[in-house]
């Protein structure tokens, strides 16, 4: 009987600022980019993955780190998860190709650094208003807004526990 590795082959799908390059030479273009909170993955985040992910050769996640989740203002308690363990659940995600951190902000320091062919945002954005559109654009990339799946939020699912 041969032994089992406890070890989850997606775990190898996170990466730090330290191997970022050297994991991106290693994934078929396009490359699309992605970046957000994903406090607690539900059906809308799911089903925007697998959009994004359809776009191209491979999708890259850049969540928010606890500390710039605190800064957007989502609530005192958030994130719900810590970036870690949000990591986790993200890269556990079939159309997730690699996750990674970014610290400020705006993503715009990581997408200068990972060049993606393509950024995607949720429906709820307006792309024309977005630094990183015109950043991206300023390699031949292209952005665009995915369809918003209305009735999914995080926000709005902490309310409704919160007043069970």
């Amino acid at each position: 009987m041969s032994s089992i590795d406890p070890t989850p082959a997606f775990l190898q799908k996170i990466v730090d600022a330290s191997t970022l390059e050297a994991r991106l030479a290693t994934l078929p273009r396009p490359w699309v980019f992605t970046n957000g909170v994903f406090d607690v993955l539900h059906r809308g985040h799911v089903m925007y993955l697998a959009q994004a992910q359809a776009l191209g050769g491979s999708l890259i996640v850049a969540l928010n780190t606890d500390a710039s989740v605190k800064r957007l203002g989502k609530g005192e308690d958030r994130p719900l998860n810590a970036e870690a363990d949000r990591a986790i659940v993200m890269a556990s995600q079939e159309a997730v190709s690699l996750v990674t951190w970014f610290g400020e902000d705006t993503p715009v320091e990581i997408i200068a650094r990972i060049r993606p062919d393509i950024l995607v945002k949720g429906g709820d954005y307006d792309m024309a208003k977005l630094p990183e559109t015109k950043l991206v654009e300023s390699w031949g990339g292209h952005a665009l807004a995915l369809p918003f799946v209305a009735g999914y939020s995080t926000t709005k699912l902490v309310q409704r526990i919160r007043a069970s």
